[in-house]
């Protein structure tokens, strides 16, 4: 693969790989010299669709690795051996791949290299602090449906820094705060609703039990 290929090459050849199941060691492969962003568009893609739990987790957990190492300034991404031999069914990529890969071809026909910002050493940290935000708000994100936003935001962001294109890389953004909101929305009125339990608790066990004296 080519170091002038589009995204959506990149992702139909993984698509094809050999096997029942990708290792994240032969996803890195594929992607070679462009692994941080294209990980960060793979690491989106599931997400974008209605996903189960423990997915949306391990790709924030992921993502949030990556962020870490692009904040840090690394030129390539280092992964413990023990994510690099783990696997995803193939059939999983492949569909994820198949629904993306048309609207990638529609936004790579408009994408072209403009605003460099992203592009600098200063740039690519900021982008690190942000994509760590984001893959904190996807471990937390709601179930099935609350990881939407930030997988099209975290792909987004992806496929505009591999494009070199900032104008992607913004609209990304923008879903990426609605992905961030609505996560915060949901652990707080999570946490409220345990609040709550807990201080019913605390008032009826009480007197719950002076009745039984």
């Amino acid at each position: 693969m080519s170091s002038g290929a589009r995204t959506s090459d990149v992702l139909t050849v993984l698509a094809r790989q050999e096997g029942e199941r990708l290792s994240v060691g032969d996803i890195v492969a594929v992607l070679k010299d462009r692994a941080f962003a294209l990980l960060v568009v793979l690491l989106g893609l599931p997400n974008c669709l209605p996903m189960p739990p423990p997915i949306p987790l391990v790709c924030g957990l992921l993502l949030l690795l990556v962020a870490v190492q692009i904040t840090a300034g690394m030129s390539s991404p280092w992964l413990p051996r023990k994510i690099l031999g783990a696997s995803i069914a193939k059939e999983t990529v492949q569909k994820a791949v198949t629904r993306a890969v048309p609207l990638l071809q529609r936004l790579e026909r408009w994408s072209k290299p403009r605003m460099s910002l992203f592009e600098t050493a200063i740039g690519m940290r900021g982008m690190g602090v942000l994509l760590l935000a984001l893959s904190l708000a996807l471990i937390v994100a709601p179930p099935f449906f609350g990881q939407i936003p930030l997988g099209l935001a975290i792909s987004l962001v992806g496929l505009g820094l591999v494009e070199r294109d900032g104008i992607v890389v913004l609209a990304g953004l923008v879903f990426g705060g609605l992905g961030v909101g609505i996560s915060i929305g949901f652990v707080y009125t999570l946490f409220a609703s345990i609040m709550s339990a807990l201080a019913w608790a605390s008032s009826y066990i009480p007197g719950l039990a002076h009745l039984m004296s």
